[in-house]
């Protein structure tokens, strides 16, 4: 892989392969992270497990990280501002089969210059899913590249109704670290009011996960289901905080955001799930 040295470098840098994967035991962790309870056995019991699609966002986080490392920018004072993921149809169905290992392949997708920030795209695919992760540098832009194209007007946006409400625990962002996100920002209190917090956050991938978890039994659908899913990871939440969801039937799937109290947490959310699950 060339070495890159300016934020041009990046645009379009293939980001190498790396093995990667879940057992059983990974996939019961990541849905007792993210708020499965004792009686959801096909979510917590191996005997007849379906893991929940939205522990593929924590498997893509090398990529970020390699990313980071490359030295064009300092990943200690980015910020991960938005995630979309894709299951893939593949031999043996659509659901995520119980455990896997499979390589991954990663590049840069984008890099956009907002004057006063920067925004850097990263895709990571592979047979089971494909994910993009966007990464905000606040601070850093003006370097000549292009702004992010404005996106095409939509329709009118349904009102979002509350439908669920979860509250997080105090040990929450401990556990949640445990899928594969070892920021100190989750558990160490000096390096969090480093970065201007109280206390050490919670995971913005874990909020989602919670959401994903929720939102699809709202509408019917198992949560193991979930075939696609974008949302931007806003503001951050304190272990101890009550989300709520709010959703609407949008497009050929569900908009949704998540709220605590009367701040946005998760924001411009939609996902689909697979019908009839």
């Amino acid at each position: 892989m060339k070495h890159p040295e300016t934020f041009h470098d990046l645009i379009g840098l293939d980001l190498g392969t790396q093995e990667i994967g879940w057992t059983e035991k990974d996939a019961i962790l990541y849905a007792l992270a993210c708020g499965a309870r004792a009686h959801e056995l096909d979510l917590v019991y191996e005997r007849d497990l379906r893991p929940l699609p939205g522990l593929v966002s924590a498997l893509g986080l090398w990529a970020v990280e390699r990313c980071g490392d490359l030295g064009v920018y300092d990943r200690k004072k980015s910020l991960h501002v938005s995630q979309g993921i894709d299951i893939h149809a593949h031999e043996g169905g659509a659901f995520l089969p119980r455990s896997a290992r499979f390589p991954a392949r990663a590049r840069v997708a984008a890099v956009w210059d907002k004057g006063k920030a920067t925004i850097v795209e990263i895709e990571v695919t592979s047979v089971f899913f494909s994910a993009t992760y966007s990464i905000f540098l606040p601070g850093i832009g003006g370097w000549g590249g292009l702004n992010a194209p404005a996106p095409a007007k939509a329709d009118a946006l349904p009102a979002l109704a509350p439908l669920a409400e979860y509250a997080t625990s105090p040990e929450q962002a401990v556990l949640y670290r445990l899928t594969g996100d070892l920021h100190p920002v989750h558990v160490d209190p000096e390096i969090a009011r480093g970065y201007g917090f109280d206390r050490p956050i919670l995971h913005g991938l874990c909020t989602l996960g919670i959401a994903l978890k929720l939102l699809g039994p709202a509408f019917g659908d198992h949560p193991a289901a979930l075939q696609a899913a974008t949302a931007r990871l806003s503001s951050p939440v304190l272990p101890g905080d009550v989300l709520t969801l709010r959703a609407a039937p949008r497009e050929g799937g569900v908009a949704f955001d998540v709220v605590v109290g009367d701040r946005q947490v998760l924001k411009d959310g939609w996902a689909r799930y697979a019908p009839g699950s």
